[in-house]
């Protein structure tokens, strides 16, 4: 049942003409053969409330709900008559096709006789997702020198080029998801360019018709515009506008939004950046200066080659004149090179030469700087970035990374500043309460029982009937996990409760090495097939699961949040413990750090939040039908008996909780044998 419910405000705009969103949900669910659901209804009103009022609107929907379509009827109604469109943000590749290819086509044929028009809808991208027509074929620096060794690689490297070049004269969109099988990175790069190395449509030959361009055009002629958190932070971020003119965003899949913007507006630099940008302006400039930066960009592979990975609380003296090289090196290049604009209009071959070399340098001198600047803070409070050493691997050399400890007040800023943006997901209430994610967005938490900053929370609950239907079970007796792999009693508890289950078992853990752990013991033990993620690609994985039912799957991370397996397959999930992250993690713990700085609790604010996100997702898994039916199994005793224990469960779905391994076991033999 929804915690709270609110009624439609009354429309005086001129919008009141077209049907209430009542109506067009009704006959929206009636054209897919769907059923109405008051979780549903609830929220269509809901969203069309803050639509009208301008407030920001956070909506917890559980899985069932057709939360879909009940944001999208509301955005069709308005874009009808605003002067841009609504922007649909995602966070997986999967949801914008699935919104895109399915919901949005069956939406415009039924909506479409009650509206002043059918209702439009397009896909769009960052930059990078689109082949560049020039690139490909014009002169470009050569950014793959020296980066691959294995011969094998140059091989596979080169097939891939040849096909985008056979792809390339036939595609009609030059959206890099539609060349399948894909590409790797290093051959998609000779075909593609960054927002910042595009010359622009009116300085490039092939700008009239360019994939990009073309794609931002039909976006900005439609209502619905369906694009991605990493395309949306860069848009709001940018002084250059990517989107087409909207006043209302949806961001669905809403709890990852943070993870992605910091992604995105997190900095890397090592020496094979700093080698491209060298490499880039060698023929532009004096050579010296360019091999200034060579030499700059050396010295600093040889300091984190014997640098020990990790966070970076102080700057190291030698780390801090070797970024300083650096950085001047690569404004002397930039000064070199002089002007932006290219002054020869009749040159766009140099032009784009000197815009590649120009985004390469600009990357390195800023990264630096920013670098630097996270240091010399008199106290803690006062520190807004992270710097950590990243460990190099056989395929990448060790790197320095840089991160804000908070991207709340650029969302505040930026994203929900002038804009209406309506959050949803599965999983956004937190213990009960919607105040951690709503911190980490920007919008404040309650306060004296109320909102602040103009945001609702709402939770419209989810059709399944979790008390009946799925059993929560914490193995209370169980020893506390350790850093020495699994204890030899969750082998033993696992064995059990995958046999009384008869298979049918996602096994999601903490990491890698204990899922490949577990796979290897159990397969001694078990007569039903196991497969660990890895073994295969994950989506193939899941397919082999899903379709035969005695079969088990072991993962990690992407199998929390990305497996949708209705039916008798999947009867039981096992979470081998309370998914916290890493004491090591440089970014979780120095946002621990910085929040208690501040006073807060940084333990809950930042590890037990993320612990009962990945909870609540992985718990997710279990009941994706309304006739599923079966057991979430945490061994992780802390689940019953810290004091943090309360948050993490209210987390949850309202499963029916036991610490009774026998009562679980006879419940999972009786599904299996009805």
């Amino acid at each position: 049942m929804p915690t709270e419910s609110i009624a439609p405000a009354e429309d005086v705009s001129p919008k009141a003409d077209l049907p209430p969103v009542e109506e067009l949900l009704s006959t929206a669910v009636e054209a897919v053969g769907g059923v109405e659901r008051s979780g549903q209804i609830t929220m269509v009103q809901a969203v069309q409330h803050a639509i009208q009022s301008g407030d920001h609107l956070a909506v917890q929907a559980g899985t069932g709900t057709g939360k879909s379509l009940a944001y999208l009827i509301p955005s069709i109604r308005h874009a009808m008559t605003s002067k841009g469109a609504v922007v649909v943000s995602t966070a997986t590749i999967a949801l914008q096709r699935q919104l895109v290819d399915r919901d949005l086509p069956r939406l415009a044929e039924a909506l479409a006789p009650q509206l002043p028009h059918a209702p439009t809808f397009a896909i769009l991208k960052g930059r990078r997702n689109y082949l560049c027509r020039y690139k490909a074929s014009a002169g470009w620096p050569d950014d793959e020198q020296d980066q691959l060794f294995d011969p094998r690689e140059v091989s596979l490297t080169g097939r891939m080029v040849q096909r985008i070049q056979e792809w390339a004269q036939e595609t009609e969109t030059g959206d890099r998801d539609e060349l399948v099988p894909g590409v790797n990175e290093q051959a998609w790069r000779q075909f593609s360019v960054s927002a910042r190395e595009c010359l622009g449509a009116t300085r490039c030959p092939s700008g009239m018709e360019c994939f990009a361009e073309l794609a931002r055009a039909r976006a900005g002629e439609s209502d619905v515009v369906v694009t991605n958190h990493a395309l949306l932070a860069i848009d709001a971020m940018e002084d250059f506008p990517l989107l087409p003119e909207h006043d209302v965003v949806v961001v669905d899949e809403a709890h990852e939004l943070v993870d992605r913007v910091t992604s995105v507006v997190s900095g890397e630099l090592s020496e094979p950046m700093v080698s491209l940008a060298a490499r880039r302006v060698g023929k532009l400039i004096e050579p010296h200066l360019g091999d200034r930066l060579t030499e700059a960009g050396e010295d600093l592979k040889a300091l984190l080659a014997v640098a020990p990975p990790g966070r970076l609380d102080d700057l190291p003296e030698v780390l801090g004149l070797t970024l300083a090289l650096i950085r001047d090196a690569a404004w002397a290049c930039i000064t070199a090179l002089g002007p932006r604009m290219s002054a020869d209009k009749d040159d766009p071959e140099g032009a784009g030469l000197r815009k590649a070399a120009f985004t390469a340098l600009d990357e390195v001198h800023d990264t630096a700087q920013r670098m630097l600047d996270a240091f010399g803070h008199a106290e803690e409070v006062d520190r807004a970035e992270v710097v950590w050493l990243e460990a190099g691997t056989e395929r990448r050399p060790p790197l320095l990374r840089v991160a804000p400890l908070t991207v709340a007040g650029m969302l505040r800023d930026k994203l929900f500043g002038d804009r209406t943006v309506i959050l949803t997901s599965a999983t956004l209430a937190l213990g009960g309460a919607f105040d951690g994610l709503a911190r980490q967005w920007g919008l404040g938490a309650k306060e004296g029982g109320k909102e602040r900053s103009g945001w609702t929370g709402l939770d419209v609950g989810s059709p399944f009937d979790h008390p009946r239907s799925g059993i929560l079970y914490v193995a209370k007796h169980l020893p506390q996990p350790g850093r020495d792999g699994l204890p030899e009693a969750y082998l033993e508890e696992m064995t059990e409760l995958i046999e009384a289950a008869g298979g049918r078992t996602l096994g999601l853990f903490s990491s890698m090495r204990a899922a490949k752990a577990a796979t290897e013991a159990l397969r001694e033990r078990l007569s039903v097939p196991l497969l660990c993620q890895g073994d295969d690609s994950t989506m193939l994985l899941v397919k082999q699961f899903a379709e035969d039912e005695p079969t088990c799957l072991f993962g990690t991370l992407s199998l929390w949040q990305g497996v949708d397996v209705p039916g008798p397959s999947l009867r039981l999930v096992i979470i081998d413990r309370i998914p916290f992250p890493r004491p090591d993690d440089p970014l979780s713990s120095a946002r621990q750090r910085h929040v208690a700085a501040k006073g807060g609790n940084g333990f809950m604010t930042v590890a037990a939040t993320h612990a009962a996100l990945l909870l609540a997702q992985g718990a997710g898994r279990l009941l994706r039908s309304q006739h599923d039916k079966g057991v979430v199994a945490v061994l992780d005793p802390r689940l019953a008996t810290a004091r943090y224990a309360g948050f993490l469960r209210d987390s949850l779905p309202p499963f029916w909780p036991t610490n009774d391994p026998a009562k679980v076991r006879d419940a999972l033999k009786r599904l299996t044998t009805s």
